[in-house]
């Protein structure tokens, strides 16, 4: 079955990546940073934080979303046995070579800068979001695959119903705003190895499937509704700064975050559902990006934050510094060499080698001739 390429999910995967390098960073700058294991600055650039609080409460959701969307299009063209082998390739084994290989050298570089005794600790560290969802997967996938092989029926008729109305898609958010009631968080954007991150991960990867699952209606209801959201989106946001110091009880942040979340799917579809050399190349990058984005703006912290030189350049030399880090590491090693690219998430097999295998098929039909 042949469907269209959402190019729009691809640009909203790779953007959401590049925020969270931004939201790291900008954590390096809080008095607090230590005390979630991050280096900190000597000097605090708390101003920053204020559009951090904005984005901190869609920013992982999102991504969860996406990723839901992302499992419905892999099962296009795949049964449940290769779906699960797909899956384990692409994620449990980077998440698994990352807690022993990459997290580690973050900590390493922690240990480094603080003049602690050097230990290897492997742990998820901020792969813990992979951990997750190849646990969704393996809870999701008899329900997803279900659902496939009734493609009309009443589950399908009653989501194009609800997700034609413009109040569908925030019916999704009790759901979310039941989470935050049951589980209690402490905080709403404390979400890595917290029950909250799991659950409400869970939620978004269940209603990311969904909301492709539906078809059309949900993307023409955000695409119509877009600014309803965000209009909701922002005057939720302005309870939450104004009235609550940033940390409005969890039901109202609830209902913001995926106000955000519905406002930037219908943004997306109308601005980026379309191709470009730019977003095939960043899109195969985000992932293994991802993955070593941490160590690698640890390093920067370190040599970057003993200059002497104002404290908002040394933000924007380690913002520099990790892109320019990660694109090096991306595109002449992890691209490059062969073993590298299942770690990292990437398809075992190259170009090249496709296209040699097409050669030598050619080859052989022309011989049998």
């Amino acid at each position: 079955m042949k469907t269209e390429r959402r190019y729009d999910i691809d640009w909203l995967r790779v953007i959401a990546i590049g925020l969270l390098l931004i939201y790291h960073i900008a954590i390096i700058f809080q008095p607090w940073a230590m005390f979630i294991g991050f280096i900190k600055s000597d000097e605090s650039l708390e101003s920053l934080w204020k559009p951090m609080t904005m984005l901190n409460v869609w920013r992982i959701p999102l991504l969860f979303y996406v990723s839901g969307m992302g499992l419905y299009f892999a099962m296009r063209k795949r049964n449940w046995r290769q779906l699960l082998l797909e899956r384990a390739k692409r994620i449990l084994l980077p998440f698994l070579f990352g807690i022993v290989a990459i997290t580690t050298l973050h900590m390493f570089i922690f240990q480094e800068y603080y003049n602690m005794p050097l230990g290897y600790f492997p742990h998820q560290g901020h792969l813990w979001f992979l951990g997750n969802i190849f646990v969704y997967v393996l809870l999701l996938l008899p329900f997803f695959y279900y659902l496939k092989k009734n493609g009309n029926g009443k589950i399908k008729r009653v989501l194009l119903w609800l997700m034609s109305h413009p109040g569908g898609p925030l019916l999704v958010s009790l759901f979310f705003v039941l989470e935050v009631l049951l589980v209690k968080p402490s905080l709403f954007a404390l979400y890595a190895q917290t029950w909250h991150g799991f659950v409400i991960g869970f939620l978004a990867f269940f209603f990311g499937f969904l909301f492709v699952y539906s078809g059309k209606t949900f993307w023409q209801t955000v695409l119509k509704w877009r600014w309803l959201y965000i209009g909701l989106a922002v005057v939720m946001f302005g309870i939450r700064y104004f009235n609550y110091a940033t940390e409005a009880p969890g039901y109202l942040t609830a209902i913001e975050s995926n106000c955000w979340i519905f406002g930037v799917f219908g943004l997306g579809y109308k601005y980026l559902n379309k191709p470009s050399k730019i977003l095939t190349y960043l899109s195969q990058a985000a992932y293994p990006v991802y993955i070593i984005h941490m160590f690698v703006l640890y390093a920067g912290a370190m040599f970057i934050l003993p200059l002497e030189i104002p404290i908002l350049l040394k933000f924007v030399g380690i913002v520099a510094f990790t892109v320019l880090a990660c694109y090096l590491i991306y595109e002449f090693m992890i691209k490059r060499i062969g073993f590298l690219k299942p770690l990292f998430g990437l398809k075992w097999k190259s170009n090249n080698a496709k296209k040699l295998m097409k050669m030598y098929n050619l080859k052989i039909k022309d011989s049998s001739n």
